[in-house]
């Protein structure tokens, strides 16, 4: 559990030194998660440290909801002046998640069927 930690500390510390010291438009936590995608997507697979760690971490992942719920309550009559523009903001982002992710995943598709086709 602890080299798995480790790992995760690591790519976030790095991720948090990236965007404070040369592309701070993007949150640290974010960078580090990119950073850890392309070390395990380089190694080919995930380790059993960072396995077992992430698997903790999701069992429990409802309990980070709780401080946005409160937010929510607290911010309640300002998003709802703003609903129109929260439920736009809201559809669009979505959308483009869809299509962002369904073109990555059809170009990496088509990538694994031109590797196995020239092996």
């Amino acid at each position: 559990m602890i080299e798995g930690l480790v790992f995760i500390f690591i790519f976030q510390s790095l991720g948090e030194l990236f965007s404070h010291f040369i592309f701070s438009l993007i949150p640290g936590p974010v960078i580090g998660l990119i950073f850890l995608l392309i070390f395990l997507f380089m190694r080919g697979n995930v380790p059993a440290s960072i396995d077992w760690v992430g698997s903790s971490i999701l069992q429990h992942l409802g309990l980070l909801f709780i401080p946005a719920t409160v937010g929510v309550v607290l911010y309640l009559p300002l998003l709802q002046t703003h609903a129109w523009g929260i439920a736009l903001a809201l559809l669009v982002s979505t959308i483009t998640t869809v299509a962002v992710t369904s073109l990555f995943l059809k170009f990496m598709a088509s990538a694994d069927g031109e590797q196995n086709h020239h092996d």
